[in-house]
């Protein structure tokens, strides 16, 4: 036997007592199941119990709750900001481990809970809406699409592949009622569509319609008696662009006599692809926004790793690609 290999096996020998005297292998020591057990975190999934746009943020957190072992706390919104603010200020008050945050009510209303949440050591995450003036100051991570990013690619999109030009006429509908943050994606896809020359009516959707997208109804009716010749809608979420059949059967339009577009995926949305009412959707990948939160929590608490952030824009589902999601969206994981 060579010096070489002598000193090999020795070296062997020597790691395997090692891991004997401490009860097994390195990674046996290292790796552990449900390895964030024993935290507690609250999580705001946003909207209502059941809503088509929460449930697919509360799956993914259930299931990363169920993979890592900690104990969460779920909060729903109705996505009203002022219900967020109070139960955020109930949230830091009662000092959890880390709070996964939904970036609605914006940067001036969170701050100084985020404030109050670092003087007392709670980690913070945020989901959906981007608040980067409090990351910045206070720490913490974003999962979720960048809403005004986004919101100008699906504008983009929509005027290449319908060819849609110089004065036709578009409806955008989004939450222009609120502040800034929270109207930044049908913002930017408004500013997109006016950029190419195309007439712009920006129509406000207000909060509760997320949680009951019938009270959209009046207004979409409305709008295209007033403007007929409508060329495309754009909506601000699943819960609307999958109510798309109730609106255009309301105004007597016929599948596709309206290209409808919008963002986020679901059995409604898929059902509407396959029925003609909705051609394009941007994809934010919610359950993303309930899941990584959760596991970049517990990675802070635990092992004390810098918090996650995770762009979820996904791309795009259209008439051509909607089958490949079609089974999980009814699942309610897409």
């Amino acid at each position: 036997m060579n010096h070489a290999m002598s000193k090999w096996l020795g070296a062997a020998a020597c790691a395997a007592a090692l891991a004997g005297a401490f009860g097994g292998s390195a990674e046996a020591q290292t790796l552990r199941d449900k390895w964030c057990k024993g935290v507690h975190l609250r999580f705001f999934a946003g909207g209502a119990e059941g809503d088509a746009f929460a449930s697919i943020v509360y799956n993914g957190a259930k299931q990363a709750e169920r993979d890592l072992g900690p104990t969460v706390d779920y909060l729903f919104s109705g996505w009203q900001a002022e219900t967020m603010v109070q139960q955020l200020r109930e949230a830091v008050a009662a000092k959890p481990d880390g709070i996964a945050m939904m970036g609605h009510p914006g940067e001036a209303a969170i701050m100084p809970l985020a404030e109050q949440a670092a003087k007392a050591g709670v980690k913070m995450m945020y989901q959906n809406v981007p608040l980067p003036g409090v990351v910045a100051k206070f720490g913490g991570g974003y999962v979720g699409a960048q809403q005004a990013q986004q919101g100008k690619a699906l504008g983009e999109e929509a005027i290449r592949r319908f060819g849609l030009k110089n004065g036709d006429n578009a409806i955008v509908l989004g939450p222009f009622d609120q502040q800034p943050e929270r109207y930044a994606r049908e913002g930017a896809t408004a500013d997109a569509l006016s950029a190419a020359g195309l007439a712009v009516t920006k129509l406000v959707a207000p909060a509760a319609a997320a949680a009951d997208p019938n009270l959209l109804i009046p207004v979409i009716t409305a709008a295209l008696l007033n403007q007929p010749d409508t060329k495309v809608i754009v909506y601000p979420g699943g819960q609307a662009l999958g109510n798309v059949p109730a609106y255009m059967k309301a105004a007597g339009k016929k599948p596709g006599e309206v290209i409808a577009v919008g963002f986020d995926t679901s059995p409604q949305i898929v059902e509407g692809f396959k029925d003609g009412w909705v051609q394009l959707t941007a994809d934010q990948q919610p359950f993303l926004q309930g899941y990584m939160p959760i596991l970049s929590l517990c990675q802070q608490v635990v092992y004390g790793l810098a918090p996650i952030n995770v762009d979820t824009g996904a791309g795009f589902v259209t008439v051509e690609n909607y089958q490949a999601v079609a089974g999980l969206a009814k699942e309610g994981l897409r």
